[in-house]
């Protein structure tokens, strides 16, 4: 494996590289970004690693920076090392932000300094090189990410996925868990055969037995037909029961013949049959809480956990954030035939961001903010008017002037104006109990989030469906709300 050295200084150029062989490692020299990129347009496969320089003669119309920005791009296997004599913070901040591996000072290098980094960074080659499989399983399958958590995630996929046990799928409502239950049917020996998925909350009770088990002819009142149920269409397959933690405790007892002894009986049958399938099952719920308070079978569980997979937040793995921009800007302009970037500053509003959505939100907001902003370069101010919509509208007295006042404390990147004083929504004493001076403006809005849910759901008598609709969202989001503060929906169905 190569080693690229691109300084105009050729004594450097020429020292460097008498110790990068001393180390045994091959050593190529080139004096000008222009021939740099060239050699790299060729034989970018064949180089390991590059050291660049920041600042060359005016001879050159390119700097380092140049460089470093066109071979993250498009070269992104190669890690890069910036060197400069003229370094300065603002310049080393950067160039990691581009994409540099490493940034050192010609001033302080030493060759035992030089061996030293040389050494870490090939180390982080080598790791890079074990970690293909990895990536390659996961993007093929539409997951995007390269962070250690996600090669964790990964590594688990091509694990367990080339066994035969059951695995539970775990983590927070948006972070992709039907798309790692698909990479895991991919990579099993069962790939040739069906993925059939099970939503649970979308099963009507009633349904449940006949659409799962299947029914024989005459089994209740319009079972003309013998029936398969995705039991049997999942044979020598996958069976993937997304949102397991939703599914009623009197219907859990019917999965515990299937799981532990493979087999189902149709509704109205007296006979067993025999179905080899695998489950996979995803969750958001804590299943182990849900055990404790007799929400969910202990047997089930245990048979359902075989192996467990736990998918990061993305706020736990903000690495990934400008790969999952990159994706989504690259797809979008091959689509739609663009030219369209993303401007520094809302690259850092987009890190800034929790993203309580996770990749789903994420992605939902760069397909909006892409398809809706007419100039080629995204700016702050895209995201924010984007953002600022999906604050939950929160009461009759708030004006849309106010949501994006409090979208704008989500991220600390610049934002429209305020509204004038003339314009603001008042508060009135009987609002006291809902914004302090004591509390941060996220706070305050996460109580007027929960009040108008509660006031919805009391309107719409604890239906979670009905309530979704007025709010303005998804049914998934809405239970995720409720869980996040705690609403227990059976009081508003009692009253």
């Amino acid at each position: 494996m190569k080693i690229l050295i691109v300084d105009d200084n050729r004594d450097f150029c020429s020292t460097i590289a008498d110790v990068v062989r001393g180390q045994g490692w091959h050593a190529e020299t080139f004096f000008s970004p222009e021939t740099a990129l060239n050699h790299l347009e060729r034989h970018s496969r064949e180089i390991g690693l590059m050291l660049l320089d920041i600042e060359f003669g005016s001879e050159s119309d390119l700097t380092g920076l140049d460089v470093l920005d066109r071979s993250v791009r498009q070269y992104p296997h190669i890690p890069v090392i910036m060197i400069s004599g003229k370094g300065t913070i603002e310049t080393a901040v950067r160039a990691t932000k581009l994409g540099a591996l490493n940034f050192i000072d010609k001033s302080s290098l030493s060759n035992e300094r030089l061996i030293d980094v040389l050494e870490s960074a090939m180390e982080r080659v080598r790791q890079d090189s074990s970690n293909d499989e990895l990536r390659r399983v996961i993007e093929t399958h539409g997951i995007i990410g390269r962070s250690t958590l996600m090669m964790e995630v990964a590594d688990k996929i091509l694990r367990y996925g080339r066994t035969d046990l059951n695995v539970l799928i775990t983590g927070e409502t948006g972070t992709g868990k039907k798309l790692v239950a698909q990479a895991l049917h991919a990579v099993s020996k069962r790939s040739k055969y069906q993925f059939i998925t099970v939503d649970i909350p979308n099963i009507p009770r009633e349904l449940f037995q006949s659409e799962l088990f299947g029914h024989v002819k005459g089994a209740f009142s319009g079972a003309m037909e013998h029936k398969r149920g995705l039991f049997h269409q999942a044979h020598k397959g996958t069976l993937f029961m997304d949102e397991i933690g939703d599914m009623p405790l009197e219907l859990q007892a019917n999965l515990l013949l299937p799981t532990e002894q493979k087999a189902v009986r149709r509704v109205g049958s007296v006979e067993t049959e025999d179905v080899d399938i695998r489950f996979v099952s995803a969750t958001d719920r804590d299943l182990v809480g849900a055990m404790q308070d007799g929400r969910f079978r202990e047997q089930l569980y245990h048979r359902l956990r075989e192996c467990e997979i736990f998918i990061p937040s993305l706020r736990e793995r903000k690495d990934d954030i400008q790969l999952i921009l990159d994706h989504y800007l690259a797809r979008h302009n091959r689509e739609m035939g663009d030219h369209k970037t993303v401007a520094p500053a809302a690259m850092d509003y987009l890190m800034a961001y929790d993203w309580p959505g996770n990749v789903r939100e994420l992605a939902s907001v760069l397909r909006v903010a892409l398809q809706t902003t007419a100039t080629d370069q995204l700016e702050v101010t895209d995201l924010h008017r984007i953002l600022a919509r999906s604050v939950t509208q929160s009461r009759p007295g708030f004006t849309t002037t106010s949501h994006a006042s409090a979208a704008a404390s989500i991220a600390p990147a610049p934002a429209p104006a305020a509204a004038s004083a003339a314009t603001a929504p008042s508060v009135s004493a009987n609002d006291t109990d809902i914004l302090s001076a004591d509390r941060t403006l996220r706070d305050d809005l996460a109580m007027v989030d929960r009040l108008k849910i509660e006031k919805t759901l009391e309107r719409t008598a604890g239906n979670v469906s009905k309530a979704a609709a007025i709010l303005g969202v998804s049914r998934e989001t809405l239970h995720n709300k409720i869980r996040k503060y705690g609403i227990d929906v059976q009081t508003y169905r009692t009253r």
